[in-house]
């Protein structure tokens, strides 16, 4: 008799036609049928998730997400405001939609630029925002963009990272919030539009600008160009809030000859009298950013502008103790799992904000400072078990930042 020959029981193909034969218990599958067959699981899968529709987000009044900005972000009273009224009305937008349509009323999107310099907080607020608002958040940074075609991450790669985050529930997705960082190192190399092509800057900025106002893109889930077999996944960016920001160094002397601050004679306008010139980011207008390299069509997607201030002595003492997640408090808890009890003086946070200022490091230098003040005692207390308390005194910061690499930095 005949043995009978070995095949895939879905396909039909023999098992010297295939790569791998799986053996069940009456039947058999070649490793095609396998990845058909998960190709058709993934596709139900995301139509099950579409089926789930809105979901629902924490949406407080205006004057209610400053407050809860207000205990994780210290000052910045301006952009505070500025990006709670437009969060506000962008998903109130989203939430009345149908009464909207109704009324034929078209409600454009309300997306944000944040001009700060580095340390001032854009990141945290954005965070903060999509936190309290429970909605998909992800962070892009556009130093990785580049125009399609060219080595480095397609503007879709946003969306991507977006979806990832949102476990690939598209309806969550598509009402999330990305903030893309350093939008300001895309700005166009010349004042003039380019004539060849400009891969990381003006091209980017065209990449852009359909996603930004809204439109239906095609995104691979997986990423770019390293799995061009996967099957697109079509996001709607239409209810998704873009936040940029970026420090547009240089940006201040574009503003101060708009306001011609530095104009000498004997006539002086009481207008130019007012103006502070310590904190000239404040009069930042759209014309401003287009003078920077922004293409007018970006710029007039990202409607509102607001600015951060540089942060002072006053502002840097009280971000370390007075927000919720302040870092004195990260630092307290973290010895307190060590059964240790640590307290900050005075005058050792003063040191700490002096060297910030010093370095020009905003409020991310306090974080490297104390990191590299703090280091010997965290590795060396958790072992000593006879050790309970730790002070923190000036002397004790002095004598350990003096030990750190920092000490050594000349400031310009």
């Amino acid at each position: 008799m005949a043995k009978s020959v070995e095949k895939c029981s879905f396909c039909g193909r023999e098992k010297r036609e295939v790569r791998i034969l799986v053996a069940g218990l009456n039947a058999h599958i070649c490793e095609s049928c396998i990845q058909q067959a998960q190709t058709i699981l993934q596709e139900e899968e995301l139509a099950l998730e579409k089926q789930k529709g809105i979901p629902e987000f924490n949406l407080l009044k205006p004057v209610e997400i400053k407050k809860h900005l207000d205990q994780f972000v210290i000052g910045q009273d301006e952009a505070k405001k500025v990006i709670a009224v437009a969060v506000y009305n962008h998903y109130k937008r989203i939430t009345h939609s149908k009464d909207i349509a109704a009324d034929d009323v078209e409600i454009e999107k309300s997306n944000i630029v944040v001009v700060g310099e580095t340390g001032t907080g854009k990141t945290l607020l954005a965070r903060t925002i999509a936190k309290m608002l429970n909605v998909p958040f992800c962070i892009a940074d556009a130093t990785a963009l580049t125009e399609a075609g060219y080595v480095g991450e397609d503007v879709e790669s946003i969306l991507s990272r977006l979806l990832q985050v949102a476990d690939y529930n598209l309806a969550a997705a598509e009402r999330g919030i990305i903030f893309i960082d350093e939008i300001d190192k895309i700005a166009r190399k010349g004042d003039n539009p380019s004539i060849t092509r400009d891969v990381s800057g003006e091209g980017v900025q065209q990449a852009l600008l359909k996603m930004l106002e809204g439109s239906i893109v095609n995104v691979p889930p997986q990423g770019g160009r390293k799995h061009p077999e996967q099957k697109m996944i079509q996001v709607n960016t239409q209810n998704i809030l873009f936040i940029t920001g970026g420090a547009f160094d240089g940006i201040d002397k574009k503003i101060a000859s708009r306001l011609q601050t530095n104009k000498i004679g004997y006539k002086t306008d009481k207008k130019q009298q007012n103006i502070d010139k310590e904190n000239i980011l404040q009069y930042i207008t759209p014309v401003d950013l287009k003078a920077f390299g922004l293409i007018p069509e970006l710029v007039g997607r990202l409607p509102i502008v607001t600015f951060m201030h540089t942060l002072d002595r006053k502002t840097l003492r009280r971000i370390l103790t007075e927000p919720r997640n302040s870092l004195i408090k990260q630092y307290t808890k973290l010895f307190e799992l060590d059964n240790i009890n640590v307290t900050f003086d005075n005058e050792a946070l003063d040191f700490i904000v002096e060297k910030s200022i010093e370095f020009k490091l905003g409020a991310r230098g306090l974080r490297s400072i104390l990191e590299g003040v703090m280091t010997d005692s965290m590795f060396e207390l958790p072992s000593k078990n006879t050790i309970k308390s730790l002070r923190v005194t000036a002397a004790f910061v002095d004598e350990k930042f003096r030990k750190t690499s920092m000490a050594h930095l000349k400031v310009a």
